[in-house]
């Protein structure tokens, strides 16, 4: 079992286990113990669509929060990006535990390898945002935009449009 704390200081425990699974597929449809089913696979879209994610997790500590009255809105509303981080990785570290377990090394071990990818490719993003040089990308934007406006935009000199010109 992993825990995460909610920006509102609630602690949450995720256990994977059977009954947790079938209440995932029961309120969302999502089968944690399918993750490469789907197009794209369900360990994907986990990992891309962070709301889903949050789904996910509310779903599996759905017993705890009705223990506490938490809502779905109420436990969204406690998930800022810190808690989500937090959440993700439990999450995450829960599922490879479950498979591990279940002797689906297999399994545990896409789950590392969708975990280190989300790692990795936000470190190599930050790499190329740092290596930006923002001064001269707006130079050369207003640049084009100002020959542009002297080069390929309507002249004043214009003949006036057939629409105002008297018919004869």
């Amino acid at each position: 079992m992993k825990t995460f704390t909610d920006t509102a200081g609630r602690t949450w425990t995720l256990a994977l286990t059977i009954d947790a699974a079938k209440r995932v597929k029961g309120l969302l449809g999502v089968n944690l113990l399918e993750l490469d089913a789907g197009d794209p696979p369900l360990l994907t879209r986990l990992g891309t669509d962070v709301i889903l994610l949050c789904d996910v997790i509310f779903a599996l500590v759905k017993p705890q929060a009705d223990a506490v009255g938490v809502s779905d809105e109420q436990f969204a509303a406690a998930l800022g990006g810190d808690a989500v981080f937090a959440a993700q990785t439990a999450f995450y570290e829960e599922l490879m535990d479950f498979f591990r377990k279940l002797g689906r090394t297999d399994l545990a071990k896409a789950v590392d390898a969708q975990r280190r990818m989300i790692d990795l490719a936000v470190a190599r993003i930050e790499t190329r945002i740092d290596k930006l040089d923002l001064e001269a990308a707006v130079s050369k934007t207003l640049s084009e935009a100002d020959g542009e406006s002297t080069r390929g935009g309507p002249s004043t000199n214009s003949p006036p449009s057939s629409v105002s010109t008297p018919a004869r």
